[in-house]
């Protein structure tokens, strides 16, 4: 499967249902911090709202949920994989994408044959502390030399300005947050990521 090379992120369903007419095919689900019951309901919402866009819904951390909800796309973390049952969720025929930061994590992910790879954070990032400083467009190359074919995300301080960039550096697609929900019109910026990125 070829991945869109635009990949939002969004941390409740309403944001879900304001950007897929937009023309977003694939979008990553990150809740945080919620009762176990919410979480359940918004990856349904999720991804009801996705099927019916024709987009590919990513669920971020909560893979048992993604298992109960028959979603076809998990990310996770460093730590997220510290507990996660990655044979339950290949058994379960989901996809898999993995978050790393320096040549160890890398070695991790790999082994884990993912469906996709994240570098972050490419740029400086306001999203959360993190003990990594930017990666940079260099770094981005030589992860793309390790990985071959395997997509490579990008991640971090990512803006439509930077996207060419990433690009050129290898990223495959380019993943964002705050350049968009910090924004003082969303939606218009999901069109310009659109249209920089098809």
């Amino acid at each position: 499967m070829t991945l869109d090379r635009f990949y939002p992120i969004f941390e409740d369903s309403g944001w879900l249902a304001r950007m897929l007419p937009l023309g977003v095919r694939l979008v990553q689900l990150r809740i945080k911090d919620r009762p176990a019951c919410v979480i359940a309901r918004e990856i349904g919402v999720g991804k009801r709202l996705c099927a019916n866009h024709g987009a590919v819904l990513v669920v971020n951390d909560h893979w048992r949920e993604a298992i109960d909800t028959g979603c076809e796309f998990v990310h996770l973390g460093q730590e997220d994989l510290d507990a996660a049952d990655v044979g339950a969720i290949r058994r379960a025929g989901i996809r898999l994408g993995v978050s790393t930061h320096d040549e160890a994590e890398l070695d991790r992910a790999l082994s884990l044959d993912p469906d996709y790879v994240a570098l972050g954070p490419v740029y400086p990032t306001i999203l959360k502390k993190m003990k990594w400083r930017r990666q940079g467009l260099g770094r981005l190359a030589q992860w793309k030399k390790r990985v071959g074919t395997l997509p490579l995300v990008a991640i971090g301080g990512m803006t439509v300005e930077r996207a060419q960039g990433a690009f050129e550096a290898g990223a495959n697609v380019i993943s964002v947050v705050t350049d968009i929900t910090l924004n003082a019109d969303p939606e218009g910026r999901v069109r310009e990521w659109v249209g920089a990125t098809r």
